[in-house]
Order: structure tokens, then sequence, then C-alpha cells
């Protein structure tokens, strides 16, 4: 059972990194808006220098501050990893940026007194992890349950302890291992099999569980000499915190807890609550069965769209907001057949 610490409380007021320090990448951008709108699970693939790392990093800069039901979940799941600096809170969301080289311990939490790992401590936060394929395939598909359920559970031959596991997951990788598979003047020494063999040690599973992937090509010198600046975190995060207040506003009204998100409905609530019109449910019907979407797949697109529609500030989830979830679930398609 989680003790309640007591902490004082630190409104967070230093400066996190920003958008607008990004050129060019307008996709990705975009992606990580619906990404933190919807807490939907995200994937980045591209070559070494595209700002894979970089775009990851922004996003706690447009993510909601934590609620003080959160800031108390979080507060215990630090207080008993010992990680409360100096005893003190911050209202910003947990990001965890475990190497990849951690063990299943370090991950989902072990030891002699069953101490939280980093899916616990991304609880409502984020998990970002960087060269993805890296990661030990155990250790990566150790991440199913809790990205499913919510909840890390540790079994010991005499005690189980479950700790709150409910994160975001951020993933970044190269599409090949040398990094440069599909970029222009470059090419491969082992050709198609490099990309394939590479990632293919993310199982299928577990990519049936991101939403969103994105490619994220290397940044041209035309976007990094181009005059303007780039959108700021402050004005996307204030579209964020539209479309979830409009999420908060929906499923409270439902008698459900008002800080659920598109990314945590059941299946049978996100029929309900993102239910397409006609035009939207032939287009949703026909690429299940041209792409052969799995059960989870179909949801996760719906409710991809859900977010899209909340961000447009429609009611109803239309043909081109179930057009752009697809188009977002096609990438990850693709790396399920290479799995």
């Amino acid at each position: 059972m989680l003790t309640p610490p007591d902490p004082s409380m630190r409104l967070s007021s230093e400066a996190l990194p920003d958008l607008s320090d990004i050129k060019g990448q307008e996709t990705a951008k975009r992606a990580l808006e619906i990404a933190a709108a919807g807490n939907h699970n995200l994937l980045l693939v591209g070559p070494p220098g595209s700002g894979k790392s970089m775009l990851a990093s922004r996003l706690p800069s447009i993510l909601p501050r934590l609620s003080p039901r959160e800031l108390l979940d979080v507060s215990m799941i630090a207080s008993i990893a010992g990680e409360l600096s100096g005893g003190k809170l911050s209202d910003r969301r947990p990001f965890r940026a475990p190497h990849h080289s951690a063990s299943m311990a370090a991950m989902v939490g072990g030891g002699l007194r069953a101490r939280p790992g980093e899916v616990s401590l991304a609880h409502n936060g984020v998990l970002f992890l960087d060269e993805f394929p890296e990661f030990s395939p155990q250790v990566l598909d150790s991440l199913r349950q809790p990205l499913e359920t919510g909840e890390c559970l540790i079994a010991r031959v005499n005690h189980r302890t479950s700790y709150p596991a409910r994160f975001q997951l951020i993933a970044a990788m190269n599409p090949c291992r040398c990094g440069m598979a599909g970029e222009p003047g470059h090419t491969c020494a082992r050709g198609p099999r490099c990309q394939s063999d590479y990632q293919a040690r993310i199982s299928g599973p577990l990519l049936d569980r991101i939403d969103l992937r994105v490619d994220m090509p290397a940044v041209s010198a035309l976007d990094l000499i181009a005059p303007g600046q780039s959108e700021k975190s402050e004005t996307v995060a204030r579209r964020v915190a539209r479309a979830r207040a409009v999420q908060a506003a929906r499923y409270g009204a439902l008698g459900l807890d008002p800080s659920m998100t598109n990314a945590y409905c059941s299946a049978n609530l996100i029929e309900e609550v993102a239910r397409p019109d006609a035009a939207g449910m032939k287009l949703l019907r026909d690429a299940s069965e041209q792409m052969r979407f799995s059960a989870r797949a179909y949801h996760r697109i719906l409710k991809v769209a859900r977010t899209l529609a909340d961000l447009d500030g429609s009611d109803h989830v239309t043909r081109i907001h179930l057009a752009g979830a697809i188009s977002y679930r096609m990438g990850a398609e693709r790396l399920v057949s290479a799995a």
C-alpha cells in the first residue's frame, strides 16, 4: 500500500525546452501535439541528427500540469523509490529516459523490497525510450502489460506488489542499424535486410500498442535557413489544454474520472464516443479490410480520430479525422510486417 509523503509543493517556473527551437519537421510536431492532446503513444523514426530526441524532450512543454490527485500519486511512487529531491514536488509531469542498457528490474521494478521501476516512475508522465530497438527484447516486451492495464505487477516468491504505471510511451529509433536507410545519397551495406532485421527487434504486439508513428527525414539546409520562427510551445500547449478540457467534460459527464483521456478509453466506450459518420465508417471499414488491422489497431485508430476531432472542436468524428488517424497508423503497420 502506498503511503502519502509529506512534501512541500513547488510550482515549477523553470523554462522548458521550446518547440520553436526545432527547424522544420512540421509533420512530427503535429504528431507530438496529437500525442499530448490524447495521451497517445508515439514512435519517431529517422536518421541520426533528424531531431527525434530533441522533439521528444519538448513534449513536457506542451503537456498540462499535474492535478492535485495526480501529483499525490507521483509523490508516493517517488517517495518509495527514494527520489523525492529535498522532499519537494514539482507539478511538472515526470519525464523518464532510461538508457537502452536498462535491465528488466530497472524498467519494471524489482529487488528485495520490490522497488518501483521506470514505468512506475513515469506514472502520469512520459517514458521516453531512445534507440528503441537497442533495448533488450525481453525488456521491451515487459512494457506490454503496463501499457494495456496502467499497472505493473512485481511477483516474488513470498509476495506480489502492484504499482501504478499509466505512462505515455514516446520511442525513437533509426530506420536501420547504420541509421541511413531510405536517405537520398546513402545506401546500406546490407541492403533491405539491414532495415528489416533491425526493426524486427521490436515485437508486433508491442508495436500494435503504439498509436502514432512518424517518419522524420534529415533536416535540409533549406529548413535551417528558412526565415521566420516556428510555433512556440505556449501556443501549442493552449490547444492541447482545450482538447484535454473537452475530454474531461465528456468523461466527467459519463461519471468517469475527469482526468481520463482518449487513449485510455475502453473498446466499448470509444465506440460510443467516437462513432464515425457514414463516410468515415466506410473509410475505416475499407482500410481495416485492406490493411488487416487487428481489433486493438481498429480501436486505437478510433481513439486518435477522437483526439483529432477534439483538437478541431468537432463533436463528431468525420472522414477527415479517420483519414488522419489511419495515415499515422500505416507507418506502424509497416513496422509490424517487418516484426
